[in-house]
Parts: structure tokens; sequence; C-alpha cells
């Protein structure tokens, strides 16, 4: 009896894991870069350096963008140095449409774009500036469009059978909302309506985005965010733990050549993408059946999550308001 329960309970996996693999789409594909273009935004320091080291030293070739060209002439510098390959740099404003198209065109064809640029302001909603919202959302969301759409046109037109790929690097705030982060997770959850509905647009070209989930990281820009950004928020985003630039740049360039639609950097990581699955592509039926039977774990995990977050909010609030000078009224006066 007990052999025919095994072989039930293997036959139905077995089955399970073949429906998988015909359900999972896109089908599994590698995104070779080696003698390849690959360009990258926010090249000049950062996750974007780091990527840039990473891809030079795999032998591709490589381009990268910023604004500030004293910069990126240091970041060419460096590279230089550490990989002995030039790396061609462009200076523009991804919220200027013209400027990126002209870069772009003056780049070449592109096999890989990674969309790296990104810009926070950590304050709650009623103290940001609605400036610093519209430049969040410029640069973030608006600016990837724009590199996009200039780089397009050319990576589906180009000759020969090798797939090509478009990263996007949002943040671990694009999968869940943290106290501070109102402007900037609007703009990385954004990221990954624009992910998914691109990838069913250029699947027929070849074309494989994948969608970059890092935690906190240590860059320069992670310092001065930390300067300025509510305590609270820093309470709360201490619980995904930080990694190095270089981690992170390895991390996505091996999800970018692996073809995976979600990629992750950090066991946290790996817990939200499954508690976010939803609808998004998945490439691989061992992840689609890990999902299937960890999804109602991870929703328990995520409101153990909740319970401590919405517990610290309320005992960080009441101990604001206990250190707050009391106004005493004169009973007598208003008697």
């Amino acid at each position: 009896m007990a052999l025919i329960i095994y072989l039930i309970v293997v036959g139905f996996f077995s089955f399970l894991l073949v429906l998988l693999r015909f359900l999972c789409c896109p089908h599994p594909v590698k995104i070779p870069i080696k003698g390849r273009h690959v360009f990258i935004t926010g090249g000049s320091s950062g996750i974007g350096l780091a990527l840039a080291h990473q891809a030079a030293s795999s032998g591709a070739r490589v381009s990268i963008l910023a604004r500030n060209l004293s910069k990126l002439q240091e970041a060419k510098k460096a590279i230089r140095k550490a990989t002995g390959v030039d790396v061609t740099v462009y200076s523009a404003d991804v919220r200027d449409m013209e400027a990126v198209r002209s870069a772009i065109d003056a780049a070449g064809t592109i096999d890989v774009l990674i969309c790296n640029q990104g810009v926070f302001t950590p304050k709650e909603l009623l103290n940001v500036d609605m400036e610093e919202v519209k430049f969040t959302l410029d640069v973030n969301v608006v600016g990837t469009i724009h590199l996009i759409k200039a780089a397009l046109p050319k990576m589906k037109a180009a000759v020969g059978g090798l797939p090509r790929s478009i990263g996007i690097m949002s943040s671990q705030a694009g999968q869940v909302g943290i106290y501070g982060y109102t402007a900037y997770s609007a703009s990385k959850f954004a990221l990954r309506g624009l992910a998914e509905s691109l990838q069913q647009e250029v699947i027929s070209d070849n074309i494989h985005i994948s969608l970059i989930f890092p935690p906190d990281t240590e860059t320069p820009g992670l310092i001065e965010e930390q300067k300025s950004r509510p305590e609270i928020t820093n309470i709360l985003a201490g619980s995904s733990g930080g990694l190095k630039a270089e981690d992170v740049a390895e991390k996505a360039l091996a999800g970018i050549q692996s073809g995976n639609f979600i990629v992750s950097c950090n066991f946290l990581g790996h817990m939200l993408s499954v508690s976010t699955a939803g609808l998004s592509p998945q490439r691989s039926c061992i992840m689609a059946f890990i999902e299937l039977f960890s999804i109602g774990l991870m929703r328990f995990i995520g409101l153990c999550f909740q319970w401590n977050w919405y517990g610290v909010i309320a005992k960080y609030r009441k101990e604001q308001v206990n250190k707050s000078p009391v106004t005493k009224v004169d009973t007598k006066k208003h008697a």
C-alpha cells in the first residue's frame, strides 16, 4: 500500500513538473555578452560602474551613460586600469529624449541595454516637494522609457540569431512599500508594469526583459540618502540587509544572461519575488513549482513582517508624542 501511495505521489509531482514546463512562458533562454555591446546607464558610479567593470571583464564591448562627464571620464580610467578595456562614455540626461536619442544613435546597435539610472528623495509624502516627486518619476520611469524607445528600433532590426536583452533596475521598494518611500516606490512599482507589458511586445523579436530588485546597496547615493531619510525609515529598511554594489552587479548580470524576468539579489528578495509573483512571466518550471507550493507560506511570513512594521511605527509614534512638550492649561484662569 505504501508503495502505491509513493508511486501516486511521485507520478503526480512528475506530471505537475511536465505541465509547468509546458506552461512556463517565455521559454528558457541564454543571453551571451562576450563580444557583444552592453550599454549601461548610471554607469559612472555605484551599481552601474560595477556592472560596467564586470561586463568588460567578461569580454563585452561596454558603453556607459550618465550626466556628469568628469565622473564618466574617471569611471573610464578606473575600468581601463582594472580590466584593460576601454569603454565608451556618453553624457546625457535621461529626462531629455533628444539627448538620449543622440547618445543611443552614436552608440550603434545595442545587444544588452541596462537601464540602471535612479534617484531617491526619502521623505514622507506630506513633506516632499512636488518638484522632487516629478524629478523622481522623470528620471526613474520616464527616463527608462526614453532609453528603451531610443534603443528598441535598432535592437528589433538587428541581423543575427542571438537573443538581446533589456535590463531594468527596480528595487525591493518596487515590491513592497516602505514608510518614507512614497514617491520612490511609486516610480519603482511602475517599472514592473512597464517590464511585463514590454516583454509581451518584444518577445517575437527575440528580446528578453529582466527586472532587477536590489536591496539597499552600498553606493554613494545610499550614503547621501541615509543622511536625510526619516529615522523610522532607517529602522524599517534595515530589515532587508544591504549588499555591496559588486554583489548586486554580479547577480544582476547573471540574471540577465540567464534570461530571468525577475532577478532577486538576496534571500529576502527571493521571498518577495515569490510573494509578488502574480501574473509575471516565469521561464523556470522549478521556480514555478516553488512559487506554486510556497505562496501560502510566503503570505504568512509577509503578514508577520507587516505586523512587525506597523508595530514599530506605532511604537515610534508613541515615543515621539511622549518626547513632545506638553502645553499645560491654567484651569483657574478658564474657570
